[in-house]
């Protein structure tokens, strides 16, 4: 996508989260300086906004050092705002489906609580990947959900991709194995594996999960290649709760973050990249099929502080 569809779409993802800022912090930084009461409300903002108490504290703290060298009229407040949040979101190697694979077949793990959207984010992953000329096999290792299987089905036909399935109970390991080995008999390009929904606080589900990352390293030398944990963006702060202990079972390698469009506080975006260090990979700005967008942190901050 060219960068001003991509900028558009993020744009729009942001509506809400942009509303509730960029208002706010015009009516602040109204004078010609940023004194105590325009930092303390842009502060109030961020954290509103779930940036984090600590990353809203560190940003303002910044924006006066920035500013205590310059002038402090209200462009140069955003521009210096916007260059610390880019500081923040910045990082990482971008995601680009047509980019040199690590290893063949490529093996992506998707993870993630439940109802976060992990399957419809697989889907739309596996047309992304489809569209960049990538052969995808599907492994439908969520063999709780009565409706997993169905839905990962409807998603593989769309975007015509492979999928290895197996009946309701059946083994996710087990599963995760079959389908790097059909992969690896199909010559196939990138492997996406989906995984039941589970909660960060259970040890027994988390070890399960364990257990298809083992499946899947011996069957596939190095694999999982990525491990992607899926968050629920108008969960706030949970996020990050959720993030650190899938982060200890499975080592994510990026972050999705989804359901943007349905929040006004997107900047958990910048509290999660800055308190683990892992780079957000992708992002939900929408329900439509090309509305997963690889995240890019200067266009992020743009779509947000655009006044």
């Amino acid at each position: 996508m060219a960068v001003a569809g991509l900028l558009e779409k993020v744009r729009n993802g942001l509506a809400k989260t942009r509303s509730a800022m960029v208002a706010r912090i015009t009516t602040a930084i109204s004078g010609d300086a940023l004194d105590e009461e325009a930092a303390d409300e842009i502060e109030e903002i961020l954290i509103q906004a779930d940036v984090g108490v600590d990353a809203a504290v560190e940003i303002v703290d910044r924006l006066r050092e920035r500013l205590r060298r310059a002038e402090s009229g209200a462009e140069q407040i955003f521009v210096s705002l916007r260059k610390e949040l880019c500081q923040i979101a910045g990082g990482g190697v971008p995601f680009d489906p047509g980019a040199e694979l690590t290893g063949k077949p490529h093996v992506v793990l998707v993870v993630g609580v439940n109802g976060v959207g992990k399957t419809t984010t697989i889907g739309k992953l596996a047309r992304l990947y489809r569209d960049s000329g990538r052969s995808v096999l599907l492994a439908a290792c969520d063999t709780f959900r009565a409706a997993a299987v169905p839905q990962l089905e409807i998603w593989a036909e769309r975007a015509g991709a492979n999928i290895v399935r197996a009946q309701q109970g059946a083994d996710p390991a087990a599963v995760a194995f079959d389908a790097v080995s059909a992969a690896l008999s199909r010559d196939t390009d990138v492997v996406l594996v989906d995984t039941a929904g589970r909660l960060h606080t259970k040890v027994n589900l988390m070890e399960e999960l364990k257990k298809v990352r083992r499946s899947l390293g011996k069957q596939c030398q190095g694999a999982p290649h990525e491990t992607l944990l899926v968050l629920d963006a108008t969960t706030g702060q949970n996020a990050l709760s959720q993030a650190r202990q899938f982060h200890l079972a499975t080592e994510v390698t990026g972050l999705v973050l989804t359901k943007l469009d349905g929040t006004a506080k997107g900047g958990i975006a910048f509290a999660l990249r800055r308190e683990l260090g892992i780079p957000i990979k992708l992002i939900g700005v929408g329900e439509g099929e090309d509305d997963l967008q690889p995240f890019d942190g200067e266009t992020f901050v743009e779509a947000l502080l655009e006044r």
